[in-house]
């Protein structure tokens, strides 16, 4: 099973998107974006650039948790990973967004 961007629209009427891997786990979430066009946008920028690693941030929250951050060409955050126990599991993630962020469809989905 291929991944897929899911697009969500919230009760407060923003809109967000993750990208799930093929197995249905989450592996990417946006932030709220105020339209459809935004996030729709964002989703097309998190494809373009999913496979460059120089576009990935890693990061250690204050308890000590791996993290990652897929930025666009502005620098702002695209999406963000959940925290990871290790690096190396925090690398598996970002594998796993580079594998399926580039050629994912996107699925709306009720809220």
């Amino acid at each position: 099973m291929a991944g897929k961007y899911e697009l969500k629209q919230t009760d407060k009427g923003q809109f967000h998107f993750n990208l799930k891997a093929g197995n249905g786990q989450v592996i990417m979430s946006s932030g709220m974006f105020a339209s459809r066009t935004d996030a729709e946008g964002a989703i097309g920028l998190a494809r373009k650039h999913s496979s460059d690693d120089g576009r990935f941030e890693r990061k250690t929250s204050s308890k000590g948790e791996a993290y990652f951050v897929l930025t666009g060409p502005d620098g702002k955050m695209l999406g963000r990973s959940e925290m990871y126990a290790s690096v190396s599991a925090m690398e598996n993630g970002v594998a796993s967004v580079v594998k399926n962020g580039p050629d994912a469809a996107t699925v709306e989905v009720g809220t």
